[in-house]
């Protein structure tokens, strides 16, 4: 990106205008009053994850990866004017949806979780969060999500608060919105699970410090990343790879089609009607099972009964019998694919035993996953 200079009140728009007078640019030193600002290359973040290496220069305009445009930046007067050199608000980075990532930027964070992952056991990473605190909320029980968020902020050199729902002043009647204002005075980040997207939301909203999605009934981002970086480890790349989800179009395979689209991963989803999921991010919809998984990568299912679904469990189980992962099913895949859950399972309902624990299951890396994309999630937040 360039900086250009301009004349003393030429090529000043409105929005330059309207940026000075929010007050957004700070007064430089006296030895550069009355001068103008010599034209540099510098490198910047566009988002939490940096869009290009350090040797490659933007040009205004120019067309990245990720979809992102870098556009012309100018220097705008005072009001008795003198120049200010630029500065950038930053606004607070939240992960909520997975949508907030760029294809660009979910490779980057995908190859930095291969590279914790791998450089584990060398402590990789281990002052990443150090000095930080980072808030893990649990509305519901929980076991990947608690366990991966705990020992990941840990092993970055974090300080990791549990809290559950009922040890909050929430129950008591204190809103959402400055239970976020109160919790970004303490801590560098919220992570949060809860049983209402709305209140994540609101939350992020309210909150100074970032907010991440550990799980609500509509998305389930951090799990799509783990599913993603366990096709990588598996496949290699990516790009091309068709992945059939079946059963329950839930907050996971919302997720996953979110995450996919990005990563060029086809999404098939075969489920019935009524469960089916809303259309939009690129997926396939189909309810033939059979279809979704022929000629697949990986096949993906998760449980048919979530929590808060118990009075509907037998009408469920019934609905959604003929979705069941086999081996029948997993015949019509090609021979090396795999399959992903994302846990808990109820072997013989969703999916049968020899299949969760075969030679051709993926699971349990696709748990052990949650760990390490979570932690380049966390890093590239703070970092």
């Amino acid at each position: 990106m360039r900086l250009g200079a301009a004349g003393l009140g030429e090529g000043l728009g409105e929005a330059g205008w309207a940026l000075l007078e929010q007050r957004h640019i700070p007064l430089r030193g006296p030895e550069h009053r009355g001068e103008f600002i010599e034209q540099v290359v510098v490198d910047l973040d566009v988002s939490f994850v940096s869009l290009r290496g350090p040797q490659q220069a933007g040009a205004p305009g120019e067309q990245l990866s990720a979809g992102r445009e870098i556009a012309p930046v100018e220097e705008v007067p005072g009001d008795s004017g003198e120049f200010h050199p630029l500065s950038i608000n930053c606004l607070t980075q939240h992960f909520l949806t997975g949508e907030e990532l760029g294809a660009f930027e979910l490779g980057k964070l995908l190859d930095r979780a291969q590279e914790l992952k791998v450089g584990r056991g060398d402590r990789l990473g281990s002052e990443a969060l150090a000095g930080r605190s980072i808030a893990l909320v649990f509305e519901k029980p929980s076991t990947r999500t608690r366990i991966s968020f705990e020992v990941g902020v840990a092993e970055l050199g974090g300080t990791p608060i549990v809290l559950r729902g009922d040890e909050l002043q929430l129950n008591r009647g204190e809103s959402i919105a400055d239970t976020a204002r109160v919790l970004s005075r303490y801590v560098d980040a919220i992570v949060i699970r809860s049983g209402a997207h709305e209140v994540v939301a609101e939350l992020a909203d309210a909150s100074e410090v970032p907010v991440v999605n550990g799980l609500t009934p509509l998305h389930h981002p951090c799990q799509a990343l783990a599913d993603l970086l366990t096709l990588r480890e598996r496949f290699d790349d990516l790009q091309g790879l068709r992945l059939a989800y079946v059963g329950d179009g839930n907050n996971v395979a919302r997720s996953l089609a979110i995450a996919a689209e990005l990563s060029g991963v086809e999404v098939v989803v075969a489920a019935p009607a009524g469960y089916q999921l809303e259309e939009g991010h690129g997926a396939q919809l189909t309810d033939d099972p059979r279809a979704a998984a022929a000629g697949a990568d990986a096949i993906y299912t998760d449980v048919w009964v979530s929590m808060g679904d118990e009075e509907e469990a037998d009408s469920r189980r019934a609905d959604l019998a003929p979705f069941r992962v086999d081996a029948d099913l997993l015949a019509v895949a090609k021979d090396e694919a795999v399959v992903l859950h994302c846990l808990p399972a109820h072997p013989g309902e969703e999916i049968t035993a020899d299949i969760l624990y075969g030679d051709r299951s993926a699971v349990w890396d696709q748990a052990e996953n949650r760990l390490h994309a979570q932690k380049a999630l966390l890093e590239a937040l703070l970092s």
